[in-house]
């Protein structure tokens, strides 16, 4: 039986789509507001652009390799702006800052269809639920919770800078899991990749793996396309399609 639900978030609660105008919109921002701490970028918004693009790039690169979250102040300034040699401790009072601005203004997050519906169909049955995110900043998961209405039915919030490890390294799963006090095999995770969502699931033993169609991140599962690579239970088009799984896996009938 499955009791409880983890959820990814970029591409699986929301699509995030970057265009030229957004990063290009971003970049002018970030100029500005390392202007405003005293921190001159030598650069123009369309360089820098070029510049944080390649760098953020090599950085997920990294750490897709070595499954850690490094601190924000580190992948500010040795990863990120690279090239300004800012210095550390300089970044440290505003890189959590910089993180949020960098996951909310650069690209353009849109909240799934029915997102709200799904999430409260889902306590309404008894499902317990959680989130499980790669991601630099601390303060964005929280804070798009509140701004989509479902915060109050995510009872832990686990996010790969605030414990060092990322996807699909099993023990991102493990905090959630002992943080709720339930079993793996009681647990189930909502994810749109396979390298990190449906491959980390899978590492973890969870007892559900629901694959969200994304294809904007095909690139990012090109190496799992072979007959062995980890699977999803299910692949679905659509969150309200949720409820239903759970009905027929918990042997329940729907009330909705």
């Amino acid at each position: 039986m499955i009791t409880t639900l983890l959820f990814d978030v970029g591409g699986t609660l929301h699509d995030v789509r970057g265009t030229d105008a957004s990063r290009l919109r971003f970049s002018t921002h970030l100029i500005n507001r390392l202007g405003q701490y005293g921190i001159h970028l030598e650069t123009t918004p369309e360089q820098l652009t070029v510049s944080l693009r390649k760098n953020a790039e090599a950085y997920k690169q990294r750490g897709e390799r070595e499954l850690t979250e490094l601190p924000e102040e580190i992948i500010w300034n040795d990863w990120y702006l690279k090239e300004f040699q800012i210095g550390r401790e300089r970044l440290k009072p505003i890189a959590e800052e910089l993180s949020f601005l960098y996951d909310y203004e650069r690209v353009e997050n849109m909240r799934k269809p029915r997102l709200r519906e799904t999430i409260e169909r889902l306590h309404r049955m008894g499902i317990r639920m959680g989130i499980v995110s790669n991601i630099i900043s601390t303060s964005l998961v929280p804070h798009i919770l509140m701004e989509y209405g479902i915060s109050e039915y995510m009872e832990t919030q686990i996010m790969s800078e605030g414990v060092g490890i990322r996807k699909p390294d099993p023990r991102i799963f493990a905090i959630a899991i002992n943080k709720l006090g339930v079993s793996a095999a009681e647990t189930g995770y909502v994810g749109d990749t396979i390298s990190r969502d449906v491959l980390g699931a899978r590492n973890a033993q969870l007892g559900l793996v629901i694959q969200v169609a994304n294809p904007s991140i095909a690139h990012r599962d090109v190496a799992f396309q072979n007959a062995d690579a980890p699977k999803p239970d299910y692949r679905i088009q659509e969150l309200d399609e949720i409820p239903e799984i759970l009905c027929r896996i918990n042997h329940i009938e729907p009330t909705f």
